[in-house]
């Protein structure tokens, strides 16, 4: 990922999350659903569940809300019953794009995914057609603002909760983990106080492509904020190097 602008991407991210707040919200409440039904309703022992939780705070998502959420879960056994579906495709001149989707309704979803694709002069592929460029890995982001810790003690501490890399940069800190040891790593360095930017497992592109033709740009963004509009939409990981 060397190279790659993550920080000035945090920043654009959470400009566009603080106008997007009820979107946010949604995604996080359908996932304390899945956490919840997959796991149980209490934290301590469902570490899914403790990550959601990680996630809600570190949006400021009311704590009420959060509990609301896991009792609604824990309570109704046929409330919300949404299903994870991955959609791959292609947007202009080759980016690669994975949409990760939580839906009660699949040909709803899939109608609009596809026509988010097309509407930006790309097109949904097969399943596997592009995730074998990503690396699916647990990310910590640590900006070194929020981060008073020496570095090699912050390192020291991320590899001896299990993390599979540690990477220093100019404005702060990326710690990489295996996503079965997410969990524990975030866990660690939340209990000595560490202030994480992010900390979710995602999809991360082994490489990165350049666009400089501005209509393949202004396409791609077309596709982008339609895929970000869809409240069945969860994430999108792509390889663009914006």
């Amino acid at each position: 990922m060397s190279g790659h602008s993550k920080f000035a991407n945090i920043k654009h991210k959470k400009e566009k999350n603080d106008a997007k707040k009820g979107k946010i919200f949604t995604i996080i409440g359908r996932e304390i659903v899945i956490a919840v039904k997959e796991g149980g309703p209490d934290p301590a022992n469902n570490s899914k569940l403790r990550d959601v939780i990680a996630k809600a705070k570190a949006n400021n998502m009311p704590n009420d809300t959060i509990e609301r959420g896991i009792k609604k879960a824990a309570g109704d056994a046929n409330a919300d019953n949404y299903e994870k579906i991955t959609y791959e495709g292609y947007g202009p001149n080759g980016i690669a794009i994975i949409v990760e989707t939580l839906t009660d309704n699949k040909n709803r979803t899939a109608a609009n995914v596809r026509s988010a694709f097309t509407k930006g002069n790309g097109n949904m592929g097969t399943a596997g057609c592009v995730s074998f460029m990503f690396d699916k890995k647990g990310q910590i982001i640590i900006t070194k603002e929020d981060c008073d810790m020496d570095a090699d003690e912050l390192m020291m501490l991320a590899l001896d909760a299990g993390a599979e890399d540690f990477v220093e940069e100019e404005e702060g800190y990326e710690v990489l983990t295996d996503p079965d040891e997410f969990s524990a790593v975030r866990e660690a360095l939340e209990k000595e106080g560490i202030v994480m930017a992010e900390a979710e497992v995602k999809m991360i592109p082994q490489t990165y492509v350049e666009l400089t033709d501005e209509t393949a740009v202004k396409n791609l963004n077309k596709t982008l904020d339609l895929l970000d509009d869809d409240d069945d939409v969860q994430y999108v990981w792509h390889n663009w190097d914006e």
